[in-house]
Order: structure tokens, then sequence, then C-alpha cells
């Protein structure tokens, strides 16, 4: 299994989730995040001094899936969040030894996949 962890634009968010649910994919975990790097950030005056802030919003999407859903969702995430410009974010990728889905205790594959068999009756 994978872990992919994509940085992205807060307003790309929505184009991300449609691709990665085009593929199948419905699990995920989303974390509102702060960001530095290469876009910098814009300069605003307060009380009539500029000042640099850094830290630009991001969001951060957390997907674990098969090795073989791998290449397809990157593809589809670089297609969805990518503008062109410096500040676009980045994808980290890791291997994930093992997962466990807290409510049946299904483990590995079977405890990350996105099925209606999960779902829960009231």
């Amino acid at each position: 299994m994978k872990k992919i962890e994509a940085i992205i634009r807060p307003f790309k968010f929505e184009a991300v989730k449609e691709a990665l649910s085009e593929l199948g994919i419905e699990g995920m975990t989303i974390v509102e995040a702060k960001g530095i790097g290469h876009q910098k950030g814009p300069t605003d005056i307060y009380t009539g001094d500029d000042r640099k802030v850094s830290m630009l919003p991001k969001l951060k999407i957390e997907v674990i899936l098969s090795n073989e859903m791998l290449k397809d969702a990157v593809e589809a995430i670089v297609k969805s969040a990518r503008t062109g410009t410096v500040g676009d974010g980045k994808i980290i990728i890791s291997t994930i030894d093992d997962a466990i889905r807290i409510r049946t205790g299904e483990m590995g594959q079977e405890a990350v996949a996105s099925k209606a068999r999960h779902q829960t009756t009231v």
C-alpha cells in the first residue's frame, strides 16, 4: 500500500476530490495547513509598515491506496491541481506497512478500501 500526501491550493480541492472519485478513491483525510516555499508570500501593509506574510494557506490531502492505483491517482492529482504557477504544491509518496479499520478489525488493503459494504446501517 502507498500513502499520498498532496499539498495543494485550497481552491483546487473540489477538482482534486472529483478526479480521485472518478478513480473510485473516496476515502481521504483533509488537513488545513499553512506553508512556506518558493511562492514566498504576499506583502501586506500593516499600519504603514510593509511586512512579508510568508505563511500561505494550503490543504493537505492524505490518501492510502493500493500500489496498482498509485500512478493513476498521482496523475489525477497533478492534472486537477496544476495551475502552472509557483505554489501549486507537492505530492509526497510513502509506503504503508499496514492499516486497521477500527470498526471491523479488517487489516491491510481491506481496511482502506472504499466499498459500499462498509457503510453503517442505522
